[in-house]
């Protein structure tokens, strides 16, 4: 038990460490305007378009770095802030948003398959710890069981799978986002550089999430196979 705790507060520490980073970068680069002043929604549009993607909606959400893509009824949502937006950060989040729906538009086989998981995700997300916790028996809960912790471990699997399948899609992301901005005349050469920088703090969240997500479920086996041999 002492093991997870030990995870659970050093990957918590590591999170806060690179969430304040991402928070500091882009409120950095929300402050370098793009030289051509175009807004966020504006460059979605324009990255859609050069994809030959029409059936795309672009729509304004609340929050701060609440921008994503829906694939159920193909919407690119983009924060206030982005969506009007004229800045580096900006051009940035709206360009990496468009990736994925450049990605759902060519069948991006590693898109395909995390929404595949998405229901399952949902069921395992939610009872996964719960079914832990039984299993262990902590605080008396559940008394402890090793078919009950084993299927809990199970479901925790495949949130770590989810993780793990979402590295590669948020990359590909990134890079599709830069790529073009760059071969679009979006961003200068020092724009260019700034979006990228951004954009790295942000798929470093993902990072931290599946190594954090990877760490538990070695810690949940060890401690299961321990279990069994006693």
């Amino acid at each position: 038990m002492t093991g997870i705790i030990i995870i659970s507060v050093f990957f918590m520490v590591i999170g806060m460490i690179v969430q304040g980073m991402l928070k500091s970068k882009f409120s950095k680069y929300s402050k370098v305007r793009l030289s051509n002043g175009m807004s966020g929604r504006q460059i979605a549009e324009k990255m859609l378009h050069d994809n030959g993607i029409y059936d795309v909606k672009i729509t304004s959400v609340e929050g701060q770095l609440t921008d994503h893509y829906n694939p159920v009824n193909k919407t690119v949502n983009l924060s206030r802030d982005v969506y009007d937006g004229t800045s580096v950060s900006a051009a940035a989040v709206a360009a990496h948003e468009c990736g994925h729906a450049v990605q759902h538009a060519t069948a991006y086989s590693m898109l395909q398959l995390r929404s595949k998981l998405v229901p399952a995700v949902q069921i395992s997300s939610q009872l996964s710890q719960w079914i832990i916790i039984a299993g262990l028996g902590i605080l008396g809960f559940g008394g402890g069981n090793q078919t009950v912790l084993l299927i809990g471990i199970i479901l925790f699997a495949v949130t770590t799978l989810f993780t793990v399948i979402t590295l590669p899609v948020e990359f590909d992301a990134s890079n599709r986002a830069l790529i073009w901005l760059n071969s679009a005349g979006i961003t200068d050469r020092r724009e260019s550089e700034n979006a990228k920088d951004a954009l790295k703090w942000a798929a470093l969240t993902y990072v931290v999430a599946a190594l954090s997500s990877i760490a538990m479920l070695v810690q949940y086996i060890l401690i299961y196979q321990g279990r069994r041999s006693d």
